[in-house]
């Protein structure tokens, strides 16, 4: 009588998670060895940066108004109750934004800096034997899909980041299960987003991209819920966002079945 094996696909799909994560470490040596493209690499995502800081740090001075302003229900309730519903409603908010100006921040940062961050991913694929089935594809036909793929990501993350500032409502749960949850799927369209010039290069669009990546999809949670998390750390996302390109070209080469070696 065979005993069923559990322990190998839980134990395969941890792996797998843990090898995505160091996708983004190895694009950090690969990034790390071009310094000529160091510098061109973090002027985009510096000067996205310095948007999203002020626009976050508007939000901060006002979420006690916003708070209030989305639970008109408490308004008659007393100080305490009334109070503890709208600090909940204040971390919901920036929770929920934190999420969105992560994912945000990718979309406009990879718009702005197209040409250096497509130069980073090229070069990390010369190193691992070039890009099979590359097409040429013109600078400004490759701009207006970044923008037309990035839109959409963006569009979709905000109709899931709505049931998820509704859930951070709910007392415990919406400080402790909803940020995890919020991280699982900003990483996810964080990877979405960063394969998008290797993709590109091979004349794929976002469904193929997306059908790929969620054929080992915790391989591509790993890398975007690292990348994810590095760019929640103070100037995390400046600092991580080359690193994070060369990373996402090793995963786009990975989930096509391509060599990830040097040699």
């Amino acid at each position: 009588m065979d005993v069923p094996r559990l322990a190998a696909p839980v134990a395969s799909t941890v792996s797998r998670f843990l090898a995505g994560a160091g996708l983004l470490v190895r694009g950090l040596g690969l990034y790390v060895r071009s310094p000529g493209l160091m510098l061109l690499g973090i002027v985009p995502a510096l000067l996205s940066g310095v948007f999203f800081v002020a626009a976050f740090a508007t939000l901060l001075f006002f979420v006690d108004d916003l708070a209030a302003l989305v639970t008109p229900f408490a308004g008659d309730w007393s100080a305490s109750w009334r109070g503890l519903v709208r600090v909940v409603a204040g971390l919901a908010i920036v929770g929920i934004a934190g999420l969105l100006a992560v994912l945000t921040f990718t979309a406009v940062t990879l718009v702005i800096g197209d040409p250096f961050y497509e130069k980073i991913s090229e070069r990390v694929e010369d190193r691992l034997g070039g890009t099979p089935g590359a097409v040429e594809v013109p600078f400004w036909a490759s701009l207006r899909r970044s923008i037309v793929d990035s839109l959409r990501l963006v569009a979709i993350s905000v109709l899931v980041g709505v049931p998820l500032f509704a859930a951070g409502f709910i007392p415990v749960v919406g400080q402790t299960v909803v940020p995890v949850i919020g991280a699982a799927v900003g990483g996810w369209f964080l990877a979405l987003e960063l394969v998008g010039a290797p993709f590109y290069r091979r004349g794929m669009r976002l469904p193929e991209r997306r059908s790929l990546l969620r054929a080992d999809r915790p391989t591509a949670l790993g890398f975007g819920v690292a990348v994810f998390v590095c760019f929640l750390i103070p100037l995390g996302a400046v600092l991580v966002m080359p690193a994070a390109v060369a990373g996402a070209a090793l995963l786009a080469r990975r989930s096509l079945g391509q060599s990830i070696e040097e040699g």
